[in-house]
């Protein structure tokens, strides 16, 4: 009988700024051995301790719009004047693999990937308050008022859109948050489905 091949889950972690999903994404993904982050491609320029082909891949406008024409995201989106896309052969590779594949990304993205991908996983991660939101964009320091001012804006739009996301994660105690989001990833990966491939051999000894 031919080996079943499994095929990873695509997830998708949105927020407003501010909101914590960065360093809630990194350590989901420290503490998940099968989990993957996907790399994205952006035009902004790095912020303090940020590294080039780890936080992102940073490249010039020019190189976006030529990736973009190409073909090569499989979502795009500006936020805040600087672009951000999706390598699609990069996560269908890890998927492909048998990786599960998380996507941090804003609204617009995720919903291109919804689109394109409805068997993805939608998560949206809310701050406990707006002013919560707001302290945490300002005690960053990288930003000036006027800054943080529009951040919050966008911000408050953005949380609009919470909605169309498959879980909801509440950001008020980090611990907690990485707990929920641990266990939607684990959830997940023991359905029958999966787990009928990657326990075949056992499953096949035990009824055979």
């Amino acid at each position: 009988m031919k080996k079943s091949k499994l095929i990873g889950t695509l997830y998708i972690v949105s927020a407003p700024s501010g909101t914590g999903k960065t360093s809630l994404v990194n350590a989901l993904v420290r503490d998940t051995n099968h989990l993957k982050l996907s790399i994205s491609h952006t035009t902004r320029n790095p912020r303090p301790k940020e590294i080039d082909g780890y936080n992102y891949h940073f490249i010039s406008e020019d190189k976006f719009k030529q990736m973009e024409s190409a073909g090569v995201f499989m979502e795009s989106a500006n936020v805040f004047g600087n672009h951000y896309g999706t390598s699609q052969d990069t996560v269908q590779k890890m998927l492909d693999d048998g990786h599960d594949v998380v996507l941090e990304i804003d609204w617009q993205g995720a919903e291109q990937i919804k689109h394109r991908f409805p068997q993805a996983i939608s998560i949206f991660i809310l701050p406990p308050s707006i002013q919560a939101l707001r302290d945490r964009l300002e005690n960053r320091g990288q930003d000036s008022k006027e800054v943080i001012e529009t951040r919050m804006t966008k911000a408050i739009a953005e949380l609009k859109h919470y909605h169309k996301a498959d879980f909801l994660v509440v950001n008020d105690d980090f611990e907690e948050a990485l707990k929920s989001l641990k266990a939607i990833v684990k959830s997940n990966r023991m359905t029958t489905s999966k787990q009928q491939i990657i326990n075949q051999r056992l499953i096949r000894n035990l009824i055979n």
